[in-house]
């Protein structure tokens, strides 16, 4: 199934090109985003079925990403180059989470995952359109079957 992807290479890249400005519009940084693509999966929900058929951001692995997203935000806030969150019960929460009292992710955590989880769908509902809006959808969702 993961070679359905490789088909459509170049299209994600005309995708990426013009989902830029949804990724600068957020919260994310260009950085941030592309960690966050990397840690997801896109799917084709109900593949064998053309009139329910969907692309779908497959998200679960983004809250292991969250230590490396923070990290990649502190280091762009130290040189100058965005802005660190608020981070106002930083402490409180290193300490919860050193003593175990934590669910493992903060509520900044789970805002950004949240977050990232809206943009990964927006972004594979607008790769979908642009395979439709190019008559492969329907060659890539047989792709994915085989």
């Amino acid at each position: 199934m993961a070679d359905w992807t490789d088909s459509i290479v170049g299209d994600r890249m005309t995708v990426d090109q013009a989902f830029n400005d949804r990724v600068t519009n957020s919260r994310f940084s260009s950085q941030e985003w592309g960690l966050i693509m990397t840690a997801t999966e896109l799917d084709i929900e109900h593949a064998e079925d053309p009139d329910r058929a969907r692309i779908v951001a497959d998200t679960e692995k983004l809250p292991q990403i969250m230590p490396e997203l923070e990290n990649v935000r502190s280091q762009m806030a130290q040189m100058g180059g965005g802005e660190s969150e608020d981070s106002s019960g930083g402490v409180l929460d290193s300490l919860k989470d050193a003593l175990g009292l934590s669910n493992g992710t903060s509520g900044n955590d789970q805002e950004r995952i949240e977050a990232a989880e809206r943009l990964t769908q927006a972004y594979a509902d607008a790769l979908q359109d642009h395979l439709e809006s190019k008559g492969k959808w329907e060659q890539v969702r047989v792709a994915y079957q085989e």
